[in-house]
Formats: C-alpha cells, sequence, structure tokens
C-alpha cells in the first residue's frame, strides 16, 4: 500500500511559504510541516519534542535549507544519515548555497537531492514547481518511529 508523503519544510518562514504555495500550485496537497531551524526538525525525527510527532503511519520527505539558525542544515543531514532508521528518509537540500564543495559534501553524507534555490522570484517558483512535479511521483520508504 502506497501512503502519503508528509512533506517537512526546514527553512526561515519566507521560503518555506513560497515553497508550500508553489507545491500546492501544481496540485500537490500532501500534509506539510514546517520548521523554523535545525533544532526543532532534529528534535521531531529524533522523538525529543512532544508536538508534532513523528507516526508510524506516515511517509516522510525532507526538504532542508544548510543556511539554519541553531544547527545548520549540513548538521542535520549528518546526523539524520548517521541514524540506522532516520537514513532512509529522503533529503532534498534546498538551498542559495551552489558552492561545488557544498554540493560535494552533502551528496557525500548522503542527500538525496541538492537544489540550488533561484534568487529570482519567477525562476524560484518554477524550481518549485517542477520540484513538485517531481514528489508527485517519488516512491519513499517507510520509517519507524520509536
Amino acid at each position: 500500500m502506497t501512503r502519503e508523503v508528509v512533506i517537512l519544510i526546514a527553512d526561515d518562514v519566507g521560503h518555506a511559504r513560497l515553497i508550500e504555495k508553489n507545491l500546492q500550485r501544481v496540485g500537490l496537497n500532501n500534509a506539510l510541516l514546517r520548521f523554523e531551524n535545525g533544532q526543532d526538525i532534529l528534535d521531531f525525527l529524533f522523538q525529543r519534542s512532544k508536538v508534532p510527532r513523528l507516526a508510524n503511519e506516515n511517509s516522510y520527505l525532507l526538504l532542508l535549507d544548510i543556511r539554519m539558525p541553531k544547527v545548520d542544515g549540513v548538521e542535520v543531514l549528518r546526523q539524520i544519515k548517521a541514524d540506522p532508521e532516520l537514513r532512509k528518509l529522503p533529503v532534498t537540500m534546498l538551498t542559495t548555497t551552489d558552492d561545488p564543495r557544498e554540493v560535494a559534501r552533502c551528496h557525500g553524507l548522503g542527500c538525496s537531492n541538492y537544489i540550488v534555490k533561484p534568487l529570482d522570484y519567477e525562476k524560484f517558483s518554477e524550481a518549485i514547481k517542477q520540484l513538485g512535479l517531481f514528489i508527485s511521483w517519488v516512491q519513499v520508504p517507510e520509517i519507524a518511529a520509536n
């Protein structure tokens, strides 16, 4: 049985809203959970927060920015991929950082995709729409909550 994927967005509020709006424009109406800093997404994934909580009945996909307060996205990615269960979580790095060393570093740590957020609004919107089309077809493994 295919489960609907819950999209986790770890990004600043402005970008998160634009991402959500553009995903909905392509008809992607999956449940979304937003996190404004790296610590909050880690607390959610590692079951250190009371609400919201990771649920066994859901599958997840994470859109993760590199530049985040408290804990940066690279460290979030490193901790996720070091965990035997969470390493199955598909993580798309969605960031303005186009440094080839960062791209290589994130892929080396196990990110599924690396997308550079265009600075131009129209190009950003188009990139997110394309991402939404991709997400609508991708198959995501289950992750067991502790």
